[in-house]
């Protein structure tokens, strides 16, 4: 099956392995390496600088008679899926399906395939593809996505917890056995059913070499767990076709998965997001992340393919992910990466546009949420948000 690299949301592809910085090491594809250094580590070193920031900023406030409603004390916590108790998924879990059952506020002349108001966010997502990958706003405009998405099941469905992320590396050599993907009732269901005989997905972009990808495991609809009953409203937006109406029509049908190891081991590894996090500078630590075409699809395509699309709930959890990355990296060296930018407004600058700037807007449409200044979400405790990653 030959797809057009920009009908995809996640055409990504990895730049070849750089050079790591002197403190990292990239001789396993585990979740630590040989010199001991982890992502877990690194985390740490990030959140160690950004509660001294809070810190400052609290003492700061508080001798000037002002409130501080960010501090130490107040801040969210994001934690990877698996660490989450059964009751902390659960909750999770009924209010993902809560936003699956509640209204729309897209009106269907905007989409006509919109039936829920998780549909919303899906919509959205699809609407923006071209204007939101491979450009100065790919980071914040998906982490502002992730945070009005968990706005939206905390306010409208109850949900007292936060976004939860998956830790690529953990599990990549089985992600079926992930407790996000396993089919138990505390996961986001399972895999597809198996359909055999399929040819491998062809990645193509104009004057790079194609790029193949084995299929998985699955292919077909899921069958287990709490979202095996679930129906797709929106697209397809990553097969041969976009779908009715360039994926905003309704075509109701099935969620279909096809957990991939043979992705995961090739773009989801401790060495590839090592690779991504030795980057110096805001734009190769874009292209690591979301690659260059021809060459790979990089983690952020690599989470994708592993496992499914917006339509799919593990799509926030993924994004999750890829902000609290960025985060990390960010905190790394606070001064000099915090408001980092690279990139134009446009798809790959094509047609070619402006650089974009921390004064540019972005907006969910109906997902929700203000227009926002790029600006104002460069930092996970600064204007709105108010959280961290453990």
């Amino acid at each position: 099956m030959r797809l057009n690299v920009l009908a995809l949301i996640w055409v990504a592809a990895s730049l070849a392995a750089p050079a790591p910085v002197a403190s990292l090491s990239d001789e396993s594809n585990s979740t630590s390496t040989s010199s001991g250094i982890t992502l877990d580590e690194l985390q740490s070193q990030a959140n160690a600088n950004i509660l001294a920031s809070l810190d400052k900023r609290h003492e700061d406030l508080t001798s000037r008679g002002q409130p501080s409603p960010c501090n130490r004390n107040t801040v969210a916590i994001r934690k990877e899926y698996g660490k989450l108790t059964s009751v902390e998924k659960i909750n999770y879990i009924n209010a993902v399906k809560c936003l699956q059952q509640k209204s729309p506020r897209t009106p269907l002349l905007a989409a006509p395939g919109v039936r829920t108001r998780y549909d919303d966010f899906v919509a959205t997502h699809i609407n923006q593809t071209l204007q939101i990958h491979y450009t100065g706003n790919f980071l914040s405009w998906h982490r502002y996505y992730v945070w009005i998405y968990e706005k939206a099941l905390r306010e409208e469905c109850g949900y007292t917890g936060y976004q939860p992320y998956w830790e690529w590396s953990k599990y990549v050599a089985a992600p079926q056995d992930n407790p996000m993907l396993d089919g138990s009732s505390t996961s986001l269901s399972g895999n597809g059913v198996f359909v055999p005989n399929r040819s491998d997905v062809i990645l193509t972009s104009p004057g790079v070499a194609s790029l193949y990808l084995k299929p998985g495991l699955g292919g077909g609809c899921i069958y287990n767990g709490p979202f095996a009953n679930y129906t797709v409203n929106l697209g397809p937006i990553s097969s041969g076709t976009t779908g009715v109406d360039g994926g905003l029509g309704y075509n109701p049908r099935c969620l279909s998965r096809d957990i991939n190891p043979y992705t995961a081991a090739r773009f989801l590894t401790w060495s590839d997001v090592l690779s991504i996090m030795s980057q110096t500078d805001i734009y190769n630590f874009q292209m690591n992340l979301q690659g260059i075409p021809g060459i790979g699809i990089g983690a952020h395509g690599g989470g994708h393919y592993t496992v499914g699309n917006a339509n799919d709930p593990s799509f926030f959890v993924h994004h999750g992910q890829v902000d609290r990355v960025w985060t990390i990296w960010q905190w790394l060296d606070p001064v000099n990466r915090t408001y980092a930018l690279a990139q134009t407004n446009t798809y790959l600058n094509s047609p070619p546009s402006a650089n974009t700037t921390l004064n540019d807007t972005v907006q969910l449409g109906f997902a929700g949420g203000a227009t926002k200044e790029i600006g104002e979400l460069m930092s996970v405790v600064e204007g709105d948000f108010c959280y961290i990653y453990v």
